[in-house]
């Protein structure tokens, strides 16, 4: 993702350009953190109330949401409902709610526009969400680790239509909150607590169960809440006559580690070394047109869109192998870097297709053309969902007021993790 505050153009970057291109020279532009906290955008001025049901039995049945939106002195972009959508479509969380009612009202203020900034809007719909449920469990008398836990969507469920339009892939929400809380002992807590209170002390504990909507996209979504922009991601794969291969992607780095992910998914597809992958990305003179590294959709979209183009690839690849081998397209399979006639010894490796790609002399030329490149586009039909539940345990000193947080703990599930190293 973008991290927010990177996405849009403000004023000073415009500026430095301009300067730069007037002057003739490297503009740098420098500005404080009290310039940069009035000059660009920010997030989380809403006043939310929230109404809950539930049965006898701690299931819930229904959840309105209302919020009182601060949107700045102007919007920051042309869509107005780009942000309010941050919460709508995810204000049910993990949980199997069969009616939801969510409205946003945004008012205008002297503030600078609102924009996203690390989140969205989805911090604000867990935690409307997640106040509520304790507030539940606190008027039930049901502990509130088991009160989640009956309202959780289960892995059968999936997949799980939401009532608020969009569909939640996979997930295994029972997984992430067990481990969460077997990691924090949450089974010993009521002991520790009497220890603190032995002590002179006060000690709680908290739980909050969350599901992120990652891999913004699809384009009829965003279009149906009246973005005038295509969220679909693309890659160019083009394959040297060595058996190197560069990378031609419109997700733009800046800090999060593109080029070790994507070089990593295209070594792991073709089977050659890491590095004789080359990634491009940032020259619009070079790259196919993209839509940019936000709402945590490089690898989900940007990634997506290079194992597409990889595809194409190896099916090209398949064609050429077959001729060379004098066998059937669909005979050829491509394992470990190698394009081989399933069930038999024979077999031409990445780099012999590649150079005969490109030298051409025994190629079929009147069915195929030279050359080994290939562009995809990727436009994904729904958001990934990762999911997780975190415990916090914390002390308190009641005569002073000091906090004292003895342990947090975290349980996330991401699904397949490409990198681990870049994730922690």
């Amino acid at each position: 993702g973008g991290f927010g505050s990177k996405m849009p153009v403000y004023p000073g970057y415009v500026t430095a350009i301009v300067a730069s291109i007037v002057l003739g020279r490297p503009v740098k532009w420098i500005e404080s953190r009290i310039e940069n906290l009035t000059t660009t955008g920010f997030a989380r001025d809403y006043h939310m109330t929230g109404e809950l049901a539930a049965d006898k039995d701690g299931r819930i049945k229904a959840l309105r949401v209302g919020v009182l939106a601060d949107h700045g002195a102007f919007d920051s972009c042309a869509d107005p409902s780009k942000f309010p959508a941050g919460l709508f479509h995810i204000c049910t969380g993990s949980y199997d709610i069969p009616n939801a009612y969510a409205r946003v009202d945004a008012v205008f203020t002297n503030a600078v526009p609102v924009d996203a900034y690390r989140g969205a809007d989805r911090p604000e719909a867990t935690f409307i969400l997640e106040r509520i449920v304790d507030q539940a469990a606190a008027e039930t008398g049901v502990d509130p680790a088991e009160l989640r836990r009956r309202n959780l969507i289960k892995p059968e469920q999936f997949p799980y239509q939401t009532p608020v339009a969009l569909q939640y892939d996979t997930g295994n929400y029972e997984a992430t909150l067990d481990q969460a809380l077997k990691a924090a002992d949450y089974a010993g807590f009521e002991a520790r607590r009497k220890q603190s209170a032995a002590a002179g002390k006060l000690r709680g504990v908290g739980l909050s169960c969350y599901i992120e909507a990652c891999g913004i996209a699809p384009s009829n979504v965003v279009g149906s809440l009246g973005a005038r922009a295509g969220l679909y991601e693309a890659a160019t794969i083009r394959v040297n006559p060595t058996g190197s291969v560069v990378v031609l992607t419109g997700s733009h780095t800046h800090g999060q580690g593109h080029e070790t992910t994507f070089a990593q998914v295209v070594s792991d597809m073709l089977g050659i070394d890491y590095d004789a992958v080359e990634i491009v990305h940032g020259d619009t003179a070079k790259v196919p047109f993209g839509m940019g590294t936000y709402g945590s959709r490089s690898i989900a979209v940007g990634g997506a869109a290079i194992a597409k183009a990889v595809d194409k690839i190896i099916a090209k690849g398949k064609k050429i192998a077959a001729h060379l081998l004098e066998a059937g397209e669909g005979d050829i399979v491509f394992e470990n870097g190698a394009f081989k006639v399933a069930g038999t010894d024979r077999e031409k490796s990445f780099g012999d297709i590649a150079l005969t790609a490109y030298v051409p002399h025994q190629y079929p030329l009147e069915s195929l053309e030279p050359g080994l490149e290939e562009t995809a586009f990727y436009d994904p039909a729904n958001f990934t969902y990762p999911a997780g539940t975190y415990v916090c345990e914390v002390e308190v000193d009641p005569d002073t007021g000091r906090v004292t947080v003895a342990s947090f703990h975290a349980s996330d599930d991401f699904g397949n993790l490409i990198n681990p190293m870049i994730v922690e």
